[in-house]
Order: structure tokens, then C-alpha cells, then sequence
């Protein structure tokens, strides 16, 4: 993900996607805390210049910006403070032909030394990994109610080792785009079909469109992380029951995960 630099020290990244979808209804998806959250982490806005911006992506990791730019249904930037120091995040939405729009996220930056330029590289990838989400959020559920849960394993290195230990379990063993998938009997239920494997850079991915434990979706992926290998699994179900169906599931799958992948020492930056 290449960044881009000028004489000055300004950077900026950029990444796009083309979803399905009026404006109206895309701005709805990447401008308002129920949209946002329902293909990201859970995330509020207060839609005006001026607002407060939040998004949460764990325990301690709570992003909290200020809406510099309210537009809608076209443009939005959210100004937040980071390493190296101010970071604007623009949303951009333009209409295509033939009932969609391109979606585009481009983050800017000053910097005077490289050091934190691959750090908002890898926020590129992530975006290309999340828009999927929300591209097939946007196709199939697109303005329904939405309820979301995330599950976080550890296991030892190597990574390949351990994503495979997870598919294993899961019964997911050499997924193919288009396949239909159903969980083992040993863990909780799962069924749906394949709409993205890892490419080869990143093999260790998996996004999942659900039809049990409720509609949705679920992303899977694994990263090194402080000497272990962090498991990621986020489960977006949607509909008028998606509420009600987390509170049963969630602790299924949570004791699932922490009995067959539990952290056996906090990483490094993790308490």
C-alpha cells in the first residue's frame, strides 16, 4: 500500500471500493454510529462540524476524533490525534452508474522521519479487509438492524499452525470461495457460505456470509502479536431478532474460544 510523501513531510494513504447503493444509503453506512457499526467496530457520531467521533476496537482502544468537514451524503473528515500527531481522515462518496457508489477513505499526516510510515501502511490493508465487509454488508443487509460481537484467541507461532488449528476446530478446512460451510458438532453452530479466503501476502483470512447463528456476516483472521498469535473473530448478524440472538450466542462462542485458545501470557502492550 504505497504512501504517498511530498518536500514538506505531508503523507497521506488512500483506498476505495465500489459498493452497491444510492449515496443516501452508503452515507448512512460510512457517516452514522448505527451504519459504521455495522460493518466496523462499534462507533458513534454526532453528524455536525464540530462532533465528537468514536470507535471502539477494544478494552483501552477507544479512537475519539472531532468531524472537521460534515457533508452529506458526499464528504466527511474526522480529525484525530495520533503518533506521529494529527491524523485526517477523509470519507469521500461518489456516485456511479448503474446503482453504485465508490466509497474512499484517504488518512493525511505530517511526519518528519519515516518511522511511522509502515504503521499507516498496515491501516491501508485493514481498510482493503474491511471494506469487503462492507461491500457485502451493502449488497445483502444493507439498513438493517445490526448487532455485532467480537472474539479474540492466542495461540504459539507459527501463525500458519495456529489459523489452521482454528479451522480445524471450526471445521472450515480448505475454504473455497462459493462454498457452503457448517461448524463441527463440537463447536458452536455455524453455517454460511464462503465469500473470501486470504490471498496469498495474507492467507490467513476468512470472511464468512452467515445464515446461522442469525443472517450476517463473520471475519476471521490471525497476526503475530507480542510473541503469540492473536485470533480474531467478528461476528455482524442483522435483522429485528440480531439483538437477542447475541445474547444467547455470544457466550457460547466465548467460552469456546478462551477453552481452545486461550492467551497463555499477556503480549507485549497488552494488560
Amino acid at each position: 500500500m504505497p504512501i504517498k510523501k511530498d518536500s514538506s513531510g505531508n503523507r497521506s494513504i488512500e483506498v476505495e471500493v465500489e459498493v452497491p447503493g444510492t449515496p443516501e444509503e452508503v452515507w448512512k453506512a460510512i457517516a452514522t454510529g448505527p451504519g459504521i457499526s455495522s460493518w466496523f467496530v462499534p462507533s458513534s457520531v454526532e453528524e455536525r462540524v464540530g462532533g465528537e467521533a468514536k470507535s471502539n476496537f477494544g478494552p483501552g482502544m477507544e479512537s475519539v476524533g472531532t468531524v472537521k468537514v460534515w457533508n452529506p451524503p458526499s464528504k466527511m473528515e474526522v480529525e484525530t490525534v495520533e503518533s506521529p500527531g494529527k491524523v485526517a481522515t477523509e470519507w469521500i462518496v461518489e456516485a456511479r452508474s448503474g446503482g453504485t457508489c465508490v466509497v474512499r477513505v484517504v488518512h493525511r499526516w505530517f511526519a518528519d522521519t519515516d518511522d511511522w510510515d509502515q504503521e499507516f501502511e498496515m491501516h491501508g490493508y485493514g481498510w482493503i479487509s474491511f471494506f469487503r465487509t462492507l461491500r457485502l454488508y451493502l449488497t445483502h443487509f444493507r439498513g438493517e438492524p445490526s448487532s455485532q460481537f467480537p472474539l479474540t484467541g492466542f495461540g504459539a507461532a507459527p501463525k500458519a499452525s495456529v489459523w489452521a488449528s482454528l479451522l480445524d476446530r471450526l471445521g472450515l478446512t480448505s475454504p473455497v470461495i462459493g462454498a457452503r460451510i457448517s461448524s463441527r458438532s463440537t463447536a458452536p453452530a455455524l453455517t454460511g457460505i464462503v465469500e473470501h479466503v486470504g490471498e496469498a501476502a495474507h492467507p490467513e483470512e476468512l470472511l464468512l456470509r452467515l445464515d446461522s447463528p442469525a443472517p450476517g456476516i463473520a471475519h476471521l483472521f490471525a497476526m503475530p502479536l507480542g510473541g503469540q498469535v492473536l485470533l480474531s473473530i467478528r461476528f455482524y448478524l442483522y435483522g429485528p431478532t440480531a439483538a437477542s440472538v447475541v445474547e444467547t450466542v455470544e457466550p457460547q462462542w466465548q467460552a469456546w474460544i478462551a477453552q481452545h485458545f486461550p492467551m497463555a501470557m499477556p503480549p507485549d502492550g497488552i494488560c
